[in-house]
Protein backbone atom coordinates (compact mmCIF):
# COMPACT_ATOMS: atom_id res chain seq x y z
CA UNK A 1 0.00 0.00 0.00
CA UNK A 2 1.72 3.51 -0.84
CA UNK A 3 2.07 6.31 1.34
CA UNK A 4 -0.77 8.18 1.82
CA UNK A 5 -2.42 11.14 3.63
CA UNK A 6 -5.46 11.85 6.14
CA UNK A 7 -8.23 13.27 5.51
CA UNK A 8 -8.69 16.23 3.08
CA UNK A 9 -8.93 19.84 4.56
CA UNK A 10 -12.91 20.64 4.69
CA UNK A 11 -12.44 24.51 5.16
CA UNK A 12 -10.90 24.23 1.41
CA UNK A 13 -13.46 24.90 -1.39
CA UNK A 14 -12.44 23.73 -4.72
CA UNK A 15 -14.05 22.16 -7.84
CA UNK A 16 -15.35 18.50 -7.88
CA UNK A 17 -11.98 18.07 -10.85
CA UNK A 18 -9.36 19.56 -7.89
CA UNK A 19 -11.07 17.20 -5.38
CA UNK A 20 -10.41 14.36 -7.67
CA UNK A 21 -6.81 15.09 -8.64
CA UNK A 22 -6.20 16.60 -4.34
CA UNK A 23 -7.33 13.04 -3.72
CA UNK A 24 -4.82 10.98 -6.14
CA UNK A 25 -2.24 13.48 -5.07
CA UNK A 26 -3.30 12.64 -0.96
CA UNK A 27 -3.03 8.87 -2.06
CA UNK A 28 0.42 9.00 -3.01
CA UNK A 29 -0.27 8.89 -7.02
CA UNK A 30 2.23 10.96 -8.92
CA UNK A 31 1.80 9.52 -12.49
CA UNK A 32 -1.44 8.85 -14.40
CA UNK A 33 -2.36 7.60 -17.77
CA UNK A 34 -4.81 8.99 -20.35
CA UNK A 35 -7.01 10.58 -23.22
CA UNK A 36 -9.07 13.89 -23.10
CA UNK A 37 -12.48 14.57 -24.27
CA UNK A 38 -15.26 16.56 -23.93
CA UNK A 39 -16.91 15.34 -20.60
CA UNK A 40 -13.50 14.73 -18.63
CA UNK A 41 -12.22 18.33 -20.02
CA UNK A 42 -12.52 20.08 -16.68
CA UNK A 43 -10.65 17.22 -14.63
CA UNK A 44 -8.19 17.94 -17.43
CA UNK A 45 -8.21 21.63 -17.44
CA UNK A 46 -7.68 21.21 -13.59
CA UNK A 47 -4.35 19.30 -14.71
CA UNK A 48 -2.96 22.52 -15.63
CA UNK A 49 -2.10 23.36 -12.22
CA UNK A 50 -1.39 20.50 -10.95
CA UNK A 51 2.01 18.22 -9.87
CA UNK A 52 0.41 15.17 -10.90
CA UNK A 53 2.39 13.75 -14.39
CA UNK A 54 -0.09 12.80 -17.16
CA UNK A 55 1.09 10.61 -19.92
CA UNK A 56 -0.85 11.17 -22.65
CA UNK A 57 -1.21 7.36 -24.45
CA UNK A 58 -2.45 7.92 -28.28
CA UNK A 59 -5.62 5.41 -27.98
CA UNK A 60 -7.42 4.83 -24.19
CA UNK A 61 -6.85 0.60 -24.29
CA UNK A 62 -3.01 2.00 -24.30
CA UNK A 63 -3.77 4.18 -21.59
CA UNK A 64 -5.64 1.40 -19.44
CA UNK A 65 -2.78 -1.48 -19.81
CA UNK A 66 0.29 1.38 -19.46
CA UNK A 67 -1.83 1.89 -15.84
CA UNK A 68 -1.68 -1.98 -15.89
CA UNK A 69 2.10 -2.20 -16.66
CA UNK A 70 3.00 0.53 -14.06
CA UNK A 71 1.16 -1.02 -11.33
CA UNK A 72 2.62 -4.28 -12.16
CA UNK A 73 6.20 -3.07 -12.20
CA UNK A 74 6.11 -0.77 -8.75
CA UNK A 75 3.27 -2.96 -6.77
CA UNK A 76 1.62 0.58 -7.08
CA UNK A 77 -1.75 1.64 -7.96
CA UNK A 78 -1.90 2.24 -11.56
CA UNK A 79 -4.73 5.31 -12.88
CA UNK A 80 -6.34 5.82 -16.06
CA UNK A 81 -8.57 8.52 -17.43
CA UNK A 82 -10.50 8.88 -20.56
CA UNK A 83 -14.05 11.16 -21.84
CA UNK A 84 -17.36 9.05 -21.93
CA UNK A 85 -18.89 6.92 -24.34
CA UNK A 86 -16.48 5.90 -26.57
CA UNK A 87 -13.26 6.92 -24.82
CA UNK A 88 -14.60 4.73 -21.51
CA UNK A 89 -15.78 1.64 -23.73
CA UNK A 90 -12.04 1.52 -25.36
CA UNK A 91 -10.57 1.47 -21.31
CA UNK A 92 -13.14 -1.94 -20.41
CA UNK A 93 -10.47 -4.11 -22.23
CA UNK A 94 -7.93 -2.99 -19.76
CA UNK A 95 -9.90 -3.18 -16.81
CA UNK A 96 -10.93 -6.41 -17.62
CA UNK A 97 -7.34 -6.93 -18.07
CA UNK A 98 -6.58 -5.83 -15.10
CA UNK A 99 -9.38 -7.82 -12.94
CA UNK A 100 -8.17 -11.26 -14.45
CA UNK A 101 -4.79 -10.18 -13.06
CA UNK A 102 -5.99 -8.96 -10.27
CA UNK A 103 -3.83 -5.44 -10.86
CA UNK A 104 -4.77 -2.40 -9.07
CA UNK A 105 -5.73 -0.07 -10.89
CA UNK A 106 -8.38 3.34 -10.64
CA UNK A 107 -10.25 4.04 -13.63
CA UNK A 108 -11.60 7.62 -14.14
CA UNK A 109 -14.29 8.18 -16.66
CA UNK A 110 -16.01 11.12 -17.84
CA UNK A 111 -19.74 11.19 -18.09
CA UNK A 112 -22.27 13.61 -20.03
CA UNK A 113 -24.21 15.96 -16.64
CA UNK A 114 -26.33 14.22 -14.74
CA UNK A 115 -29.61 16.11 -16.17
CA UNK A 116 -28.38 14.35 -19.41
CA UNK A 117 -27.95 10.93 -17.96
CA UNK A 118 -30.70 8.57 -19.19
CA UNK A 119 -31.26 10.26 -22.01
CA UNK A 120 -29.16 8.79 -24.99
CA UNK A 121 -27.23 11.74 -24.72
CA UNK A 122 -23.72 12.69 -27.24
CA UNK A 123 -21.35 10.37 -26.12
CA UNK A 124 -23.28 9.16 -23.38
CA UNK A 125 -23.01 5.30 -22.28
CA UNK A 126 -23.63 3.83 -18.88
CA UNK A 127 -19.88 2.68 -18.18
CA UNK A 128 -21.01 1.87 -14.43
CA UNK A 129 -23.18 -0.79 -15.62
CA UNK A 130 -20.78 -2.15 -17.76
CA UNK A 131 -18.14 -2.42 -15.88
CA UNK A 132 -19.63 -3.93 -13.05
CA UNK A 133 -18.68 -7.85 -13.93
CA UNK A 134 -15.08 -6.55 -14.51
CA UNK A 135 -14.38 -4.49 -11.27
CA UNK A 136 -13.92 -4.90 -7.80
CA UNK A 137 -16.19 -1.62 -7.30
CA UNK A 138 -17.34 1.08 -9.58
CA UNK A 139 -18.80 4.75 -8.28
CA UNK A 140 -21.03 7.23 -9.89
CA UNK A 141 -19.91 11.02 -8.06
CA UNK A 142 -23.29 12.46 -7.81
CA UNK A 143 -22.29 15.47 -5.60
CA UNK A 144 -18.85 17.20 -5.65
CA UNK A 145 -18.90 17.19 -2.15
CA UNK A 146 -18.34 13.53 -2.16
CA UNK A 147 -15.56 13.30 -4.93
CA UNK A 148 -12.62 13.28 -2.70
CA UNK A 149 -13.89 10.41 -0.01
CA UNK A 150 -14.91 8.16 -3.55
CA UNK A 151 -11.67 8.66 -4.76
CA UNK A 152 -9.66 7.78 -1.60
CA UNK A 153 -12.12 5.22 -0.91
CA UNK A 154 -11.78 3.89 -4.76
CA UNK A 155 -7.53 3.78 -4.25
CA UNK A 156 -7.90 1.93 -0.83
CA UNK A 157 -10.46 -0.98 -2.34
CA UNK A 158 -8.32 -1.23 -5.37
CA UNK A 159 -5.06 -2.43 -3.33
CA UNK A 160 -6.30 -4.24 -0.37
CA UNK A 161 -6.68 -7.87 -0.31
CA UNK A 162 -6.73 -9.12 -3.50
CA UNK A 163 -5.89 -6.60 -5.70
CA UNK A 164 -7.60 -5.30 -8.56
CA UNK A 165 -9.76 -2.43 -10.63
CA UNK A 166 -12.23 -0.30 -9.79
CA UNK A 167 -13.73 2.65 -11.73
CA UNK A 168 -15.16 6.04 -10.86
CA UNK A 169 -17.27 7.73 -13.12
CA UNK A 170 -17.62 11.37 -13.20
CA UNK A 171 -20.45 13.60 -14.62
CA UNK A 172 -19.26 16.60 -16.01
CA UNK A 173 -21.43 18.89 -14.02
CA UNK A 174 -20.26 17.77 -10.67
CA UNK A 175 -16.47 17.86 -11.80
CA UNK A 176 -17.35 21.44 -12.18
CA UNK A 177 -19.37 22.22 -9.36
CA UNK A 178 -17.58 24.65 -6.17
CA UNK A 179 -17.77 22.39 -2.50
CA UNK A 180 -16.15 21.57 0.71
CA UNK A 181 -15.14 18.09 0.78
CA UNK A 182 -16.37 15.62 3.18
CA UNK A 183 -13.40 14.06 5.50
CA UNK A 184 -12.19 10.81 4.86
CA UNK A 185 -10.01 8.73 6.76
CA UNK A 186 -8.47 4.92 6.32
CA UNK A 187 -10.23 2.55 7.94
CA UNK A 188 -8.42 0.85 10.95
CA UNK A 189 -6.79 -1.92 9.68
CA UNK A 190 -7.91 -5.60 10.91
CA UNK A 191 -5.25 -7.63 12.23
CA UNK A 192 -4.56 -11.14 10.43
CA UNK A 193 -5.77 -14.10 13.25
CA UNK A 194 -4.16 -17.19 12.16
CA UNK A 195 -6.09 -20.69 11.75
CA UNK A 196 -4.18 -22.41 14.78
CA UNK A 197 -5.92 -25.84 13.85
CA UNK A 198 -5.85 -25.21 10.13
CA UNK A 199 -1.99 -24.32 10.17
CA UNK A 200 -1.49 -27.97 12.38
CA UNK A 201 -3.24 -29.63 9.89
CA UNK A 202 -1.53 -28.57 7.07
CA UNK A 203 1.76 -29.35 9.15
CA UNK A 204 0.39 -32.93 9.45
CA UNK A 205 -0.01 -33.11 5.91
CA UNK A 206 3.10 -32.03 4.94
CA UNK A 207 4.98 -34.24 7.61
CA UNK A 208 3.37 -37.35 6.30
CA UNK A 209 3.61 -36.54 2.50
CA UNK A 210 6.11 -38.52 0.02
CA UNK A 211 5.76 -36.64 -3.07
CA UNK A 212 4.73 -33.17 -2.15
CA UNK A 213 5.37 -30.25 -4.51
CA UNK A 214 4.64 -26.56 -4.13
CA UNK A 215 2.66 -25.01 -6.64
CA UNK A 216 3.45 -20.98 -6.95
CA UNK A 217 0.88 -18.96 -8.62
CA UNK A 218 1.29 -14.93 -9.20
CA UNK A 219 -0.15 -13.91 -5.72
CA UNK A 220 2.56 -14.48 -4.26
CA UNK A 221 4.05 -11.81 -5.97
CA UNK A 222 1.07 -9.52 -5.10
CA UNK A 223 1.46 -10.31 -1.11
CA UNK A 224 4.87 -8.99 -1.12
CA UNK A 225 5.47 -12.71 0.05
CA UNK A 226 8.46 -14.18 -2.02
CA UNK A 227 10.89 -13.76 0.62
CA UNK A 228 8.58 -16.13 2.61
CA UNK A 229 8.03 -18.59 -0.50
CA UNK A 230 11.99 -18.83 -1.04
CA UNK A 231 12.34 -19.41 2.71
CA UNK A 232 9.69 -22.20 2.92
CA UNK A 233 10.81 -23.66 -0.11
CA UNK A 234 14.06 -23.86 0.75
CA UNK A 235 13.26 -25.25 4.65
CA UNK A 236 11.01 -27.67 3.29
CA UNK A 237 12.90 -29.35 0.15
CA UNK A 238 9.74 -29.35 -1.98
CA UNK A 239 9.99 -29.10 -5.34
CA UNK A 240 8.42 -26.24 -6.54
CA UNK A 241 6.34 -25.49 -10.04
CA UNK A 242 5.13 -21.92 -11.19
CA UNK A 243 2.24 -20.65 -13.22
CA UNK A 244 3.25 -17.95 -15.95
CA UNK A 245 1.96 -15.02 -13.48
CA UNK A 246 3.77 -16.52 -11.13
CA UNK A 247 7.75 -17.10 -12.63
CA UNK A 248 10.09 -14.80 -10.29
CA UNK A 249 8.50 -15.78 -7.43
CA UNK A 250 10.47 -19.02 -6.63
CA UNK A 251 14.35 -18.98 -7.28
CA UNK A 252 14.88 -20.12 -10.75
CA UNK A 253 18.48 -20.98 -9.75
CA UNK A 254 17.65 -23.85 -6.59
CA UNK A 255 17.59 -27.36 -7.08
CA UNK A 256 14.48 -28.17 -6.07
CA UNK A 257 12.64 -25.66 -9.37
CA UNK A 258 11.07 -27.60 -12.10
CA UNK A 259 9.86 -24.66 -13.75
CA UNK A 260 6.25 -23.83 -15.51
CA UNK A 261 3.32 -26.14 -15.36
CA UNK A 262 0.48 -26.27 -17.45
CA UNK A 263 -0.17 -26.12 -21.59
CA UNK A 264 3.29 -25.16 -22.44
CA UNK A 265 4.89 -26.24 -19.12
CA UNK A 266 7.87 -27.97 -18.73
CA UNK A 267 7.70 -31.93 -18.61
CA UNK A 268 9.50 -31.96 -15.22
CA UNK A 269 6.74 -29.81 -13.93
CA UNK A 270 4.03 -31.64 -15.59
CA UNK A 271 5.20 -34.65 -14.32
CA UNK A 272 6.03 -34.08 -10.88
CA UNK A 273 2.56 -32.30 -10.41
CA UNK A 274 0.96 -35.74 -12.12
CA UNK A 275 2.34 -37.65 -9.87
CA UNK A 276 2.18 -35.94 -6.19
CA UNK A 277 0.67 -37.36 -3.36
CA UNK A 278 0.19 -33.19 -2.00
CA UNK A 279 -0.12 -29.84 -3.26
CA UNK A 280 0.80 -26.58 -1.52
CA UNK A 281 -1.02 -24.44 -3.26
CA UNK A 282 0.51 -20.61 -2.53
CA UNK A 283 -1.25 -17.55 -4.52
CA UNK A 284 -2.68 -19.69 -7.35
CA UNK A 285 -6.26 -20.57 -8.42
CA UNK A 286 -6.04 -23.85 -10.40
CA UNK A 287 -6.33 -21.82 -13.60
CA UNK A 288 -7.69 -24.16 -16.78
CA UNK A 289 -4.07 -23.39 -18.82
CA UNK A 290 -2.17 -24.16 -15.91
CA UNK A 291 -4.43 -27.84 -14.77
CA UNK A 292 -5.19 -29.28 -17.99
CA UNK A 293 -8.21 -31.76 -17.85
CA UNK A 294 -8.71 -31.05 -14.00
CA UNK A 295 -9.84 -34.52 -12.86
CA UNK A 296 -6.18 -35.46 -14.27
CA UNK A 297 -4.81 -32.95 -12.00
CA UNK A 298 -2.49 -34.05 -9.43
CA UNK A 299 -5.63 -36.89 -9.23
CA UNK A 300 -4.18 -38.19 -5.77
CA UNK A 301 -2.92 -35.71 -3.98
CA UNK A 302 -4.38 -33.85 -0.96
CA UNK A 303 -4.61 -29.78 -1.20
CA UNK A 304 -3.19 -26.62 1.20
CA UNK A 305 -4.35 -23.90 -0.22
CA UNK A 306 -3.14 -20.75 0.35
CA UNK A 307 -4.92 -17.84 -1.34
CA UNK A 308 -5.14 -13.96 -0.51
CA UNK A 309 -8.99 -14.18 -1.35
CA UNK A 310 -11.41 -17.20 0.07
CA UNK A 311 -13.51 -17.23 -3.03
CA UNK A 312 -11.08 -18.72 -4.40
CA UNK A 313 -10.32 -21.41 -2.23
CA UNK A 314 -12.27 -24.53 -2.90
CA UNK A 315 -13.31 -22.81 -6.35
CA UNK A 316 -12.68 -25.36 -8.70
CA UNK A 317 -10.44 -27.92 -6.43
CA UNK A 318 -11.45 -28.98 -2.82
CA UNK A 319 -8.61 -28.01 -0.02
CA UNK A 320 -8.32 -30.28 2.51
CA UNK A 321 -6.83 -27.07 4.37
CA UNK A 322 -7.74 -24.03 3.47
CA UNK A 323 -5.96 -21.06 4.79
CA UNK A 324 -7.02 -17.80 3.83
CA UNK A 325 -5.55 -14.07 3.92
CA UNK A 326 -1.74 -13.67 5.24
CA UNK A 327 0.51 -15.23 2.39
CA UNK A 328 3.37 -14.38 3.99
CA UNK A 329 2.37 -15.25 7.67
CA UNK A 330 1.04 -18.44 6.43
CA UNK A 331 4.12 -19.45 5.12
CA UNK A 332 6.08 -18.67 7.88
CA UNK A 333 4.11 -20.72 9.72
CA UNK A 334 4.30 -23.79 7.50
CA UNK A 335 8.37 -23.91 6.94
CA UNK A 336 9.92 -27.00 8.51
CA UNK A 337 12.47 -29.53 7.57
CA UNK A 338 10.67 -32.50 6.21
CA UNK A 339 12.55 -35.66 4.72
CA UNK A 340 12.06 -35.85 1.26
CA UNK A 341 15.04 -37.59 -0.19
CA UNK A 342 13.97 -39.99 -2.75
CA UNK A 343 11.36 -37.72 -4.22
CA UNK A 344 13.55 -34.66 -4.80
CA UNK A 345 15.80 -37.31 -6.71
CA UNK A 346 13.08 -38.82 -8.31
CA UNK A 347 12.38 -35.23 -9.82
CA UNK A 348 15.58 -34.37 -10.23
CA UNK A 349 16.07 -37.12 -12.86
CA UNK A 350 13.11 -35.65 -14.68
CA UNK A 351 14.81 -32.54 -14.84
CA UNK A 352 18.12 -34.77 -16.52
CA UNK A 353 15.90 -36.80 -18.54
CA UNK A 354 13.35 -33.73 -20.36
CA UNK A 355 15.92 -30.93 -19.48
CA UNK A 356 15.02 -27.50 -22.21
CA UNK A 357 16.80 -28.41 -25.34
CA UNK A 358 17.75 -25.69 -27.19
CA UNK A 359 20.03 -27.63 -29.95
CA UNK A 360 19.46 -24.81 -33.37
CA UNK A 361 17.41 -26.48 -35.48
CA UNK A 362 19.64 -26.94 -39.31
CA UNK A 363 20.25 -24.26 -41.63
CA UNK A 364 20.54 -20.51 -40.53
CA UNK A 365 17.06 -18.97 -40.02
CA UNK A 366 16.55 -17.48 -36.21
CA UNK A 367 15.42 -19.89 -33.53
CA UNK A 368 13.16 -17.65 -31.58
CA UNK A 369 13.89 -20.03 -27.84
CA UNK A 370 17.59 -19.51 -28.20
CA UNK A 371 17.79 -15.86 -29.39
CA UNK A 372 15.36 -15.55 -26.30
CA UNK A 373 17.69 -17.03 -23.88
CA UNK A 374 20.37 -15.43 -24.92
CA UNK A 375 18.37 -11.77 -24.81
CA UNK A 376 17.21 -12.79 -21.28
CA UNK A 377 20.90 -13.13 -20.02
CA UNK A 378 22.19 -10.06 -21.94
CA UNK A 379 19.66 -7.75 -20.13
CA UNK A 380 20.28 -8.40 -16.92
CA UNK A 381 18.25 -9.95 -13.60
CA UNK A 382 17.02 -6.49 -12.84
CA UNK A 383 15.05 -6.04 -16.80
CA UNK A 384 11.11 -5.98 -17.01
CA UNK A 385 9.81 -7.70 -19.45
CA UNK A 386 6.44 -6.67 -21.22
CA UNK A 387 5.56 -9.37 -23.15
CA UNK A 388 2.24 -9.50 -25.70
CA UNK A 389 0.21 -12.70 -26.12
CA UNK A 390 1.03 -15.66 -28.87
CA UNK A 391 3.86 -18.23 -29.17
CA UNK A 392 6.64 -15.67 -28.08
CA UNK A 393 4.53 -15.18 -25.15
CA UNK A 394 5.07 -18.68 -23.91
CA UNK A 395 8.67 -18.84 -25.30
CA UNK A 396 9.45 -16.04 -22.81
CA UNK A 397 7.84 -18.17 -20.14
CA UNK A 398 9.72 -20.96 -21.39
CA UNK A 399 13.20 -19.27 -21.97
CA UNK A 400 13.55 -16.22 -19.93
CA UNK A 401 15.06 -16.03 -16.69
CA UNK A 402 13.03 -14.57 -14.47
CA UNK A 403 14.84 -14.28 -11.10
CA UNK A 404 12.89 -11.99 -9.14
CA UNK A 405 8.91 -11.14 -8.89
CA UNK A 406 7.04 -7.86 -10.77
CA UNK A 407 10.17 -8.51 -14.04
CA UNK A 408 7.51 -10.68 -16.02
CA UNK A 409 4.19 -8.35 -17.17
CA UNK A 410 2.31 -10.33 -19.46
CA UNK A 411 -1.61 -10.70 -20.12
CA UNK A 412 -1.84 -13.98 -18.23
CA UNK A 413 -5.85 -14.23 -17.95
CA UNK A 414 -7.57 -12.36 -20.37
CA UNK A 415 -4.77 -12.86 -23.33
CA UNK A 416 -4.34 -9.28 -24.35
CA UNK A 417 -2.70 -8.94 -27.79
CA UNK A 418 -1.44 -5.65 -27.81
CA UNK A 419 -0.39 -5.24 -24.36
CA UNK A 420 3.24 -5.95 -24.61
CA UNK A 421 3.91 -1.86 -25.92
CA UNK A 422 1.43 0.14 -23.58
CA UNK A 423 2.58 -1.90 -20.44
CA UNK A 424 6.07 -1.67 -21.38
CA UNK A 425 5.71 2.66 -21.24
CA UNK A 426 4.20 2.02 -17.66
CA UNK A 427 6.63 -0.31 -16.65
CA UNK A 428 9.94 2.32 -18.00
CA UNK A 429 7.77 5.21 -16.45
CA UNK A 430 7.25 3.11 -12.93
CA UNK A 431 11.03 2.36 -12.84
CA UNK A 432 13.11 4.08 -14.72
CA UNK A 433 16.35 2.56 -13.71
CA UNK A 434 15.78 -0.51 -14.17
CA UNK A 435 16.05 -1.97 -18.37
CA UNK A 436 12.41 -2.62 -19.98
CA UNK A 437 11.90 -5.41 -22.69
CA UNK A 438 8.73 -5.31 -24.99
CA UNK A 439 8.26 -9.03 -26.74
CA UNK A 440 5.66 -8.71 -29.61
CA UNK A 441 4.43 -10.58 -32.15
CA UNK A 442 3.59 -9.19 -35.75
CA UNK A 443 0.00 -10.10 -34.86
CA UNK A 444 0.03 -8.57 -31.53
CA UNK A 445 2.03 -5.29 -32.06
CA UNK A 446 -0.64 -4.15 -34.39
CA UNK A 447 -3.32 -4.34 -32.11
CA UNK A 448 -1.63 -1.20 -30.56
CA UNK A 449 0.91 0.14 -32.58
CA UNK A 450 -0.16 3.80 -31.99
CA UNK A 451 1.90 3.59 -28.99
CA UNK A 452 4.95 3.76 -30.98
CA UNK A 453 3.86 7.96 -30.89
CA UNK A 454 3.89 7.35 -27.01
CA UNK A 455 6.81 6.17 -26.72
CA UNK A 456 8.98 8.24 -28.68
CA UNK A 457 7.12 11.28 -27.35
CA UNK A 458 8.34 10.66 -23.74
CA UNK A 459 11.69 9.29 -24.80
CA UNK A 460 11.05 6.40 -22.47
CA UNK A 461 14.18 4.02 -23.57
CA UNK A 462 11.92 0.56 -24.02
CA UNK A 463 13.63 -1.87 -26.08
CA UNK A 464 11.11 -3.78 -28.15
CA UNK A 465 11.84 -7.31 -29.73
CA UNK A 466 9.24 -7.98 -32.76
CA UNK A 467 9.20 -11.49 -33.58
CA UNK A 468 7.72 -12.08 -37.21
CA UNK A 469 6.46 -15.17 -38.68
CA UNK A 470 4.06 -13.40 -41.12
CA UNK A 471 0.82 -14.93 -39.00
CA UNK A 472 -1.11 -15.60 -36.19
CA UNK A 473 1.34 -17.99 -35.01
CA UNK A 474 -0.53 -19.65 -31.93
CA UNK A 475 -4.04 -19.92 -33.99
CA UNK A 476 -1.72 -21.22 -36.78
CA UNK A 477 -0.09 -24.02 -34.55
CA UNK A 478 -3.38 -25.24 -33.01
CA UNK A 479 -5.17 -25.21 -36.68
CA UNK A 480 -2.58 -27.21 -38.16
CA UNK A 481 -2.50 -29.71 -35.06
CA UNK A 482 -6.06 -29.88 -34.62
CA UNK A 483 -8.03 -29.09 -37.40
CA UNK A 484 -5.98 -31.32 -40.03
CA UNK A 485 -4.51 -28.11 -41.08
CA UNK A 486 -6.96 -26.13 -42.40
CA UNK A 487 -5.73 -22.91 -41.93
CA UNK A 488 -8.53 -20.12 -41.86
CA UNK A 489 -7.63 -16.58 -41.71
CA UNK A 490 -3.98 -16.90 -40.08
CA UNK A 491 -2.25 -14.91 -42.99
CA UNK A 492 -0.43 -11.91 -41.97
CA UNK A 493 2.29 -12.14 -44.99
CA UNK A 494 1.19 -8.49 -45.73
CA UNK A 495 2.71 -7.12 -42.88
CA UNK A 496 4.41 -4.00 -43.16
CA UNK A 497 7.98 -3.67 -42.85
CA UNK A 498 8.16 -3.02 -39.25
CA UNK A 499 11.46 -1.41 -38.89
CA UNK A 500 10.17 1.63 -41.55
CA UNK A 501 6.85 1.74 -39.43
CA UNK A 502 9.17 2.34 -36.63
CA UNK A 503 11.39 4.67 -38.31
CA UNK A 504 8.71 7.00 -39.31
CA UNK A 505 7.59 7.28 -35.77
CA UNK A 506 11.00 8.46 -35.21
CA UNK A 507 12.33 5.23 -33.31
CA UNK A 508 15.91 3.49 -33.70
CA UNK A 509 14.92 -0.19 -35.98
CA UNK A 510 16.47 -2.35 -38.01
CA UNK A 511 15.87 -6.23 -38.98
CA UNK A 512 17.37 -9.24 -39.13
CA UNK A 513 17.11 -12.87 -40.90
CA UNK A 514 19.55 -14.70 -40.15
CA UNK A 515 21.00 -16.22 -36.90
CA UNK A 516 24.54 -15.56 -37.47
CA UNK A 517 23.06 -11.90 -36.87
CA UNK A 518 21.38 -12.47 -33.49
CA UNK A 519 24.21 -11.44 -31.19
CA UNK A 520 25.62 -8.04 -32.69
CA UNK A 521 21.34 -7.37 -32.77
CA UNK A 522 21.13 -8.03 -28.96
CA UNK A 523 24.04 -5.85 -28.62
CA UNK A 524 22.91 -3.42 -30.82
CA UNK A 525 19.07 -3.12 -29.24
CA UNK A 526 20.62 -3.32 -25.85
CA UNK A 527 23.23 -0.30 -26.46
CA UNK A 528 21.06 1.83 -28.20
CA UNK A 529 20.10 5.30 -26.13
CA UNK A 530 16.72 5.77 -26.03
CA UNK A 531 13.76 3.49 -27.59
CA UNK A 532 14.90 0.91 -30.13
CA UNK A 533 13.22 -1.90 -32.45
CA UNK A 534 14.83 -5.48 -33.61
CA UNK A 535 12.54 -6.72 -36.14
CA UNK A 536 13.38 -10.58 -36.08
CA UNK A 537 11.32 -12.92 -38.99
CA UNK A 538 11.52 -15.91 -37.88
CA UNK A 539 10.23 -19.35 -39.36
CA UNK A 540 6.41 -19.68 -39.99
CA UNK A 541 6.30 -23.30 -39.19
CA UNK A 542 8.06 -23.08 -35.72
CA UNK A 543 5.49 -24.63 -32.90
CA UNK A 544 5.68 -24.11 -29.20
CA UNK A 545 6.33 -27.43 -27.82
CA UNK A 546 5.55 -29.06 -25.19
CA UNK A 547 2.00 -28.34 -25.30
CA UNK A 548 -1.28 -29.79 -23.78
CA UNK A 549 -3.64 -31.39 -26.12
CA UNK A 550 -7.42 -30.06 -25.28
CA UNK A 551 -9.02 -32.21 -23.28
CA UNK A 552 -5.77 -33.70 -22.13
CA UNK A 553 -4.01 -34.28 -18.41
CA UNK A 554 -0.78 -32.27 -18.31
CA UNK A 555 0.89 -35.53 -18.24
CA UNK A 556 0.01 -36.13 -21.95
CA UNK A 557 2.04 -33.41 -23.49
CA UNK A 558 2.43 -33.65 -27.07
CA UNK A 559 6.44 -33.36 -28.51
CA UNK A 560 8.04 -31.47 -31.85
CA UNK A 561 8.49 -34.70 -33.49
CA UNK A 562 10.83 -33.26 -36.08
Amino acid sequence: MQAEAPAAPATDTLSGAQWLLRALEDAGVDTLFGYPGGAIMPVYDALVESPLKHVLTRHEQGAALAADGYARASGRVGVCMSTSGPGATNMLTGIANASMDSVPMVAITGQVATPLMGTDAFQEVDVFGMSLPVVKHSWIVRDAADMYRVVRGAIRVAQEGRPGPVLVDVPKDVATALSQAHPWQPPAAEAAVADADAIARARELMANAARPVLYVGGGVVLANAEGELRHFAETTGMPVVSTLKGLGAADPDADNYLGMLGMHGLPPANYAVHDADLLVVVGARFDDRATGRLDGFAAGASVIHLDADPAEIGKLRHADVALAGDLAGHLRALAQPLSLGSWQAHCQGLCTAFGQPRDLPPGDAIFAPALLHDLSHAAGPEAVVACDVGQHQMWVAQHWHFKRGRAHLTSAGLGTMGYGLPAAIGAQLACPERPVVCVSGDGSIMMNVQELATLKRYDLPVKILLLDNGCLGMVRQWQQLFNDGRYSEIDLSDNPDFAVVAKAFGIESFSIDKRDEVDGAIQRLLDTDGPALCHVRIDPRANVWPLVPPGGTNAEMLEDAA
